[in-house]
């Protein structure tokens, strides 16, 4: 693959037949732009295509896994219609693109894990958590609809209460609840989390090709049948972008207050 093309994520090889993506934004706590976003969204295209790459360990630079969207990136999805197209079209590559690449991907959350970084996160094959992580999906809080990757994923791996509860109350949940809910695989401590990933990541890239990548396949089968609510649940969030929920729910973010939504 061509990493010259990307610059915000960072490529290492830590281990025989294993990529590690970086999310690599610490300054802002590896929050995903304009740019961030679409590379997040088509690098596991190349990535499937790497005759090099037998497993992928995901993770975020410095103290957090991602921050979710930045700030440019929500005001240009609420003000530009052309653009929001574009983010709407990236938002639903990414969730598939992450199930359809063909090698096994181990994740490693640590730290604040929103939007497009945690739509990456849990689809990936094996999440595992750092006790400290603070999973939220945010979507409500800022107005839309939870569009990105809950509504395929969370109703599976947490039954359709859970998923209600967290995805319309926006509670975080920290890795030992992740993992008692089922969210993730797996929670460590904190220093744990990178060599638990790696190793796992190193044993999958040891195991046969064939064998994993089609089991995977076969058992991303049950996300496919909830494709037709997870594009539904994508064009509800887009569709509130163009509301003043969302307008309201950004100043909330940006001030650090309460957001006062109204009734449409």
């Amino acid at each position: 693959m061509d990493q010259s093309q990307y610059g915000t994520l960072r490529f290492e090889y830590p281990a025989d037949g294993v990529l590690e993506v970086v999310i690599d934004n610490p300054e802002t706590l590896n929050s995903v732009g304009i740019e961030g976003h679409r590379e997040l969204t088509y690098v596991w295209r190349d990535i499937d295509a790497d005759p090099d790459v037998r497993a992928v360990l995901l993770r975020g630079e410095g103290r957090a896994f991602s921050a979710g969207g930045d700030f440019t990136l929500i005001e240009r999805v609420i003000e530009d219609a052309a653009f929001a197209n574009r983010i709407f079209r990236e938002a639903k590559d990414l969730v598939y693109n992450v199930m359809d690449c063909s090698k096994p991907i181990v994740s490693a959350i640590n730290g604040p894990a929103v939007g497009a970084g945690l739509a990456a996160a849990l689809v990936a094959d094996i999440p595992i958590a750092g006790r400290s992580a603070r999973i939220l999906d945010g979507h409500v809080k800022l107005g839309v609809a939870a569009g990105d990757h809950a509504v395929i994923i969370w109703p599976l791996l947490v039954g359709m209460a859970k998923a209600k509860y967290y995805l319309l109350t926006n509670e975080p949940l920290d890795g030992e609840e992740a993992e008692r809910i089922g969210l993730v695989a797996k929670v460590v401590d904190d220093d744990e989390l990178y060599p638990t990933a790696l190793a796992i990541a190193a044993e999958l890239a040891q195991g046969s090709a064939t064998a994993i990548r089609w089991t995977k396949q076969a058992l991303n089968l049950w996300l496919k049948t909830a494709a037709p609510a997870f594009e539904a649940s994508a064009a509800f969030e887009f569709l509130g972008f163009r509301g003043r929920d969302a307008q309201e729910g950004l100043a909330a973010l940006k001030e650090r207050r309460a957001p006062r939504f109204v009734d449409e």
